[in-house]
């Protein structure tokens, strides 16, 4: 677990954007379960692929024309259960982070994971998402 004065800045820079964090497993099968349309999650992390790659590509892709109903996000290493009940429903993809999922209707439509961010530009992942956004949304 890491210190919450450690990571609030992080999570900020995903909620202060407008993705609703989630904080517990219950909150997580609720958000995903329940959600008709299309919901983007973000399993943020401290590491630099997460500052530098992964949320500056999806606050860039949120903002595209299509874009899923919902914006979501767990912290891996801070939300343990959130995380873990996320990666269930991100599964047959082995846990990563930081990575990012869309969802229709409940089920996973796209994945990027930690290897798909890693030494991208945040501008080349939010393409990737945009054409995912297009496509499903």
């Amino acid at each position: 677990m890491y210190p919450a004065e450690l990571t609030a800045p992080m999570a900020q820079d995903l909620t202060n954007y407008g993705f609703e964090s989630l904080h517990s497993a219950e909150e997580v099968t609720t958000a995903l379960n329940n959600t008709e349309g299309t919901a983007l999650v973000v399993v943020n992390s401290v590491c630099g692929c997460a500052a530098a790659n992964a949320r500056p590509g999806a606050k860039l892709a949120a903002r595209h024309d299509k874009r899923p109903d919902r914006l979501l996000t767990v912290f891996a290493g801070v939300d343990q259960a959130a995380t873990a009940k996320a990666r269930e429903f991100m599964l047959p993809y082995p846990p990563s982070s930081p990575s990012i999922a869309l969802f229709k209707d409940g089920k996973l439509v796209h994945f990027l994971e930690r290897m798909h961010i890693e030494g991208r530009s945040a501008e080349i992942i939010a393409e990737n998402l945009k054409m995912a956004f297009e496509r499903y949304c």
